[in-house]
C-alpha cells in the first residue's frame, strides 16, 4: 500500500480513472451496446482516449501518478480477480476436444501474429505480440495482461485493443451468417452446440462471443461461453511461457549483438508475471464453490471496475498522433488473423474431434 502522502498524490488520477470507468460501465449496460458486443472495458478506453486527447493534458501533471497506478497495479489485480469468472469444471463441460481446439487456436494464431507481423509487415515485435495475444486469447483483457510482460508503450497497447474491437465486432454479425451456411456445408458437424464451441474458440472478446452466440440460440450460447472461458484460462500459462521465451530471446540477441562480451554475458532472468500464478490460484479457489453466489457476483463486478479503470487510464495516456503514426499495418495484421480464426479455426474445430474420436 502507498504511504499516506503517496496515496494523496494518487487520488486525482484514481478519481479520473474511476469516473471514466463508471461511465463506461453505465454505458455498457445499455442493451443496444450489449447486443453489439461493446463491453465496459471497450467503452472505458474509448472515453479515456476522448478525454486524454482533449481536456486531460491540463490536469496531467497533477493526476499522472494515479493514472499510472491504475494502468499498472489495478490492472494486475483485475487480472487476478478475473479468475472468479472461471472454474476447473468449465474444462469438463467442453471435454478434451474443446481444450485441444482452444490450445491449437491460441498457439497457431499467436505464432502467425509474430511471424507475419514482424517478417511480412515489418511491425515492431511488441505490437505484433499484443495483437496476437488479443486475437488468440480474450481480446482487450489479454492485451492488457500481456503489456507488462512485453513492456509495451501505451499507444502500442491501444492500437492492439482497437484491432480487437474492430474485428471482434465484425464477428458478431458474421458468425450467425456462418451458422446458416454451415447448415448446408456441414464444415462443423453437430449443430448449434458444436458451432458454439467454434464461436467461443475463435471470437476475440467474451462480450462479443456472447452477442454472436445469442443470435444463434441458447445451445450455441452455452457452449460458446464455456469454450471461451477455457480459452481465457489459458492466459496464465501463456504469459509464463511468453515471459520465458522473451527472456531467452533477449539473452540470445545480447550475446550475438556484442561479440566482445558474448562469452561472459549472463542470461537474463525470466520475469515471471506473479499475477498469472495468482490468477490460477483464484480459479482453483473458485472451483471449490466455497463462496456464496452473490459474493462471487459482487467480486466480478469489482473486477470489472478495476479493469475498466485500467483501460480508462490507458486511454488517458494514449495520444491520437501515436496511433495515426502506427498506420495501416496493425489493422492489416489483425485482418489476417481474423481470417485465420474464421477459416483456420473452422478446420481445427472440424478435425480435432475427428482425430480424437
Amino acid at each position: 500500500m502507498p504511504a499516506p502522502n503517496g496515496l494523496l498524490r494518487l487520488l486525482p488520477g484514481l478519481g479520473i480513472s474511476a469516473a471514466l470507468a463508471a461511465a463506461g460501465m453505465a454505458l455498457g449496460r445499455i442493451e443496444w451496446l450489449q447486443d453489439h458486443g461493446f463491453s465496459a472495458l471497450t467503452l472505458a478506453i474509448v472515453l479515456g482516449m476522448l478525454v486524454g486527447n482533449t481536456v486531460y493534458p491540463r490536469f496531467a501533471t497533477a493526476s499522472g501518478a494515479g493514472v499510472t497506478f491504475s494502468k499498472q497495479n489495478l490492472l494486475r489485480l483485475g487480472v487476478v480477480l478475473y479468475g472468479m469468472r472461471l472454474t476447473m469444471q468449465d474444462i469438463g463441460h467442453v471435454g478434451l476436444a474443446g481444450v485441444a481446439i482452444d490450445a491449437l487456436v491460441l498457439s497457431s494464431t499467436f505464432a502467425l501474429a509474430c511471424f507475419i507481423g514482424t517478417r511480412w509487415l515489418g511491425l515492431d515485435r511488441k505490437t505484433a505480440m499484443l495483437i496476437g495475444a488479443g486475437s488468440s486469447i480474450c481480446g482487450a483483457a489479454a492485451v492488457m495482461a500481456a503489456e507488462p510482460v512485453v513492456r509495451a508503450r501505451a499507444e502500442q497497447v491501444t492500437v492492439a485493443v482497437a484491432t480487437v474491437v474492430v474485428f471482434g465486432t465484425l464477428g458478431i454479425f458474421l458468425y450467425p451468417l456462418l451458422f446458416d451456411l454451415n447448415q448446408y456445408w456441414h464444415v462443423i458437424p453437430g449443430g448449434a452446440h458444436t458451432f458454439g464451441i467454434y464461436a467461443g474458440s475463435t471470437i476475440h472478446e467474451v462480450a462479443q462471443v456472447v452477442a454472436a452466440a445469442r443470435s444463434i440460440g441458447p445451445d450455441a450460447a452455452d457452449s460458446a461461453v464455456i469454450a471461451k472461458m477455457v480459452r481465457v484460462m489459458m492466459l496464465a500459462p501463456f504469459l509464463i511461457m511468453l515471459s520465458a521465451w522473451l527472456a531467452r530471446d533477449d539473452a540470445r540477441r545480447d550475446g550475438t549483438g556484442a561479440s566482445a562480451r558474448s562469452a561472459t554475458a549472463a542470461p537474463r532472468k525470466v520475469t515471471v508475471p506473479w499475477f498469472a500464478f495468482a490468477f490460477v490460484g483464484v480459479v482453483l479457489f473458485n472451483s471449490l464453490h466455497w463462496l456464496p453466489a452473490p459474493v462471487v457476483v459482487a467480486v466480478t463486478e469489482i473486477d470489472t471496475a478495476l479493469l475498466a479503470m485500467a483501460m480508462a487510464a490507458l486511454g488517458l495516456s494514449t495520444h491520437a498522433g501515436a496511433i495515426r503514426k502506427a498506420g495501416i499495418k496493425p489493422l492489416l495484421l489483425a485482418a489476417i488473423l481474423f481470417s485465420w480464426l474464421v477459416a483456420g479455426g473452422a478446420m481445427i474445430n472440424h478435425w480435432v474431434p475427428v482425430l480424437l474420436g
